[in-house]
């Protein structure tokens, strides 16, 4: 199991190149991967999207990173060489129809405007690619690592509140089959209160039991949360994301909770009800961060 929060760093170098990711995820619904590479390092993104999806399944993950040349300079000079003929011609031509003295040289040449220009040096893009990858992948195995850490500590805190349910959902069953039992005794008295020496009609007596013991019939209730915990609790075994299973299996466990609770007409199971309600919604609460 693992946790959607963590923090991975990577770096990768060459002689002439370094790059350094930062990777940090929060929780999301589904996977969401957010990078801000420039225009110029557009062709990386791709690639660093594609490894972390390999390791992260589900979260908002943002990703940093800074890509230094640590060889030769990362400018380059270029050459208008088709406008410094036209310089070249233009200096010629003044020569010759006013008779001045050339003093052309490659110096002054490069001086007039526009004739050089500073860019970018043309950088190997598969060469990038592969820094680029290597520091992902680093970071995003410490962010696994980091995640797996913090899930593991939410799947202990996962089998002590199920185990919380399960505990209160043995009392229900202890408890239910005596509540048509006391409805029964408290029914007879009350009648014996009202009524005194006057003999009860035992098939009406019988009858609205009956209905009584229909109306808070849980045994459905019981036996479908029973199983809701049973696979809630192999979801915490499974290596795979269970975050949004362990999120349906809990909405289905409260489901059956509330049925309880609207069909218990006994202190007892109320109580019991809302024991098991609390932990529930702490359990709903820690899902949330669940990949």
């Amino acid at each position: 199991m693992k946790s959607m929060t963590g923090y991975g760093k990577g770096e990768a170098a060459d002689e002439t190149r370094k790059v350094t990711i930062e990777i940090k995820s929060v929780n999301n619904r589904y996977l969401e991967i957010n990078t801000r590479f420039p225009k110029a390092l557009g062709f990386v993104e791709d690639t660093v999207k594609k490894q972390i999806q390999e390791i992260v399944k589900r979260g908002c993950v943002d990703v940093y990173y800074t890509y230094e040349r640590t060889g030769e300079s990362d400018k380059k000079v270029i050459l208008d060489l088709p406008l410094a003929k036209e310089y070249i011609t233009a200096a010629q031509t003044a020569v010759a129809e006013l008779g001045l003295t050339d003093d052309t040289t490659a110096s002054s040449v490069l001086r007039m405007p526009d004739v050089l220009t500073v860019g970018a040096a043309e950088d190997d893009a598969e060469e990038v690619k592969k820094l680029f990858l290597s520091a992902t992948y680093s970071a995003a195995v410490e962010l696994d690592k980091m995640r797996r850490t913090e899930g593991e500590g939410v799947k202990a805190d996962f089998e002590k509140l199920v185990s919380n349910i399960e505990r209160a959902l043995m009392q229900v069953i202890t408890r239910a089959p005596a509540v048509v039992t006391d409805y029964r005794d408290k029914i007879t008295k009350r009648i014996a209160d009202l009524l005194g020496d006057v003999n009860v009609d035992e098939a009406r007596l019988a009858m609205e039991v009956a209905v009584f013991a229909d109306k808070c019939d849980i045994n459905e209730e019981i036996s479908r949360l029973t199983s809701h915990i049973s696979q809630f609790r192999a979801a915490l075994q499974s290596d795979e994301p269970q975050g949004r299973r362990l999120d349906f299996l809990s909405q289905e466990m409260n489901r059956e909770i509330n049925t309880m609770g609207s069909k218990a007409n006994d202190l007892e199971l109320t109580n019991l009800v809302i024991e098991m309600k609390n932990e529930l919604e702490k359990i709903k609460e820690q899902i949330r961060n669940v990949e």
